[in-house]
């Protein structure tokens, strides 16, 4: 197996995971949760951070590192520069979730906590601008938004 195609694998299995943790913490999310469940939830959000890493140290290995396309294909790409953003910008929405579960499981298992409809909203908009990204992966992969 050549590094690129095992680039590329860990690259797509970093996107089941995060895609997979994100619907995973959006279905367990109730308006009230106990710290046992908001445990769980920090937990799969876990998985969510891991595979992001892996995600962002595998695709600037694959833009940066001369794997398959040259770097001038993603760097002179705007559609690239778009999904970059979309990816930082969902890890920045993901804090303010994260930071809340982390505290909030801590404590009496049994207590119940109130969860306020701002993590809804960030967990959904994460998840549209997350399903936005495949769409500009084949535009780019296309050749769409090259520049150079």
């Amino acid at each position: 197996m050549t590094p690129e195609i095992l680039l590329r694998y860990l690259h797509f299995i970093s996107i089941f995971a995060i895609v997979g943790s994100l619907v995973s913490e959006h279905l367990l999310l109730k308006k009230e949760l106990t710290r046992k469940e908001i445990k769980r939830i920090a937990t799969i959000d876990g998985v969510y951070g891991m595979g992001a890493l892996i995600l962002l140290a595998v695709g600037l290995t694959l833009w940066l590192g001369g794997y398959g396309k040259p770097t001038e294909f993603y760097s002179y790409n705007f559609i690239f520069h778009i999904k970059i953003t979309l990816f930082a910008f969902i890890g920045i929405l993901s804090i303010y979730p994260t930071v809340f579960f982390i505290k909030n499981g801590k404590g009496d298992q049994d207590e119940f906590v109130q969860i306020p409809k701002t993590i809804f909203m960030l967990l959904r908009l994460e998840l549209l601008l997350l399903f936005i990204i495949p769409l500009l992966a084949g535009l780019m992969a296309k050749g769409v938004g090259y520049f150079g």
